[in-house]
């Protein structure tokens, strides 16, 4: 199995962020590309803007219940610039586009629909139910991790099973334990926004691994997840003529808080990031 980059960088040091922030620019570290080539990851992409979008509302009872994220260019690791509008400002709900630029060119957008908390109604409605596997347990070198690790870039992901059947259900956990900007904590809205992007990974891996490349996810929560930890349960994988998609459910120690859903487009050559230096 290859060895992530998500090891930690030095036993007394803080980890390594994603970006760096200088002026109006954010600079990629290392740490920041993805397994698909030059470029910085998708979940890192995904992780900054949330990360804008959510700083665009300061009014703590909006929820953040949407966020879609379209990644239709790679983007470089270069020095980003994110620009955020609000479009619809309204009682109940508020709406927020971000753009992620490199030299003056749309690399990236999302939007995010915030709602007003308001009085749950009473009645039961049904929903699939989802069984996680246990909560990771701490890394000593004796329990074995999924392939997921790989490519967790940051994350600390394991898998109770060493005999996961590939082309079978998929469950993940995920802990992203590296900071996105500077030394800044990771929100909860920020972590999942980063960890939504690994639905594509889980939902079309297959027998042959992963032939898929996502070009959009879009995440939806009731409330935000308690904890470090994220889940995802691969639900669905729907795919003909190279053009895929499919759908997780996200989970916290709670239980199921929302979904993601992801288009991909067949794509080969993913190999997980080599091992970045510490620094």
């Amino acid at each position: 199995m290859t060895q992530p980059n998500n090891l930690p960088d030095d036993a007394d040091a803080a980890p390594v962020p994603y970006f760096r922030h200088d002026g109006s620019h954010y600079v990629p570290t290392e740490f920041a590309r993805g397994g698909w080539g030059p470029s910085i990851s998708g979940h890192v992409v995904g992780g900054i803007l949330g990360w804008a979008l959510e700083r665009a509302v300061d009014d703590p009872e909006l929820h953040p219940a949407r966020l879609s994220v379209d990644l239709p260019a790679p983007t470089g690791l270069e020095p980003v610039k994110v620009r955020t509008k609000v479009h619809h400002d309204r009682r109940r709900l508020r709406l927020v586009e971000a753009v992620l630029t490199q030299h003056g060119e749309t690399v990236a957008r999302a939007s995010a629909m915030f709602l007003r908390r308001g009085t749950q109604p009473d009645g039961k409605v049904w929903s699939q139910p989802v069984q996680m596997p246990p909560l990771p347990i701490p890394l000593d070198g004796a329990s074995p991790t999924l392939f997921l690790r790989t490519y967790g870039w940051g994350g600390e992901l394991q898998n109770p099973d060493p005999d996961w059947d590939t082309a079978g259900p998929k469950y993940t956990w995920l802990h992203e334990t590296r900071p996105l900007i500077d030394g800044e904590p990771l929100s909860a809205f920020t972590r999942t926004a980063m960890c939504a992007d690994v639905t594509a990974a889980i939902a079309n891996w297959g027998s042959e691994a992963l032939q898929f490349i996502n070009v959009d996810y879009t995440m939806t929560l009731s409330r935000l997840p308690e904890g470090p930890h994220i889940g995802l349960a691969a639900l669905t994988h729907y795919s003909a003529d190279g053009i895929a998609n499919g759908c997780a459910v996200i989970a916290d120690h709670k239980g199921p808080v929302g979904t993601a859903v992801s288009v991909s487009i067949a794509h080969a050559g993913f190999r997980p990031p080599p091992i970045a230096s510490a620094g």
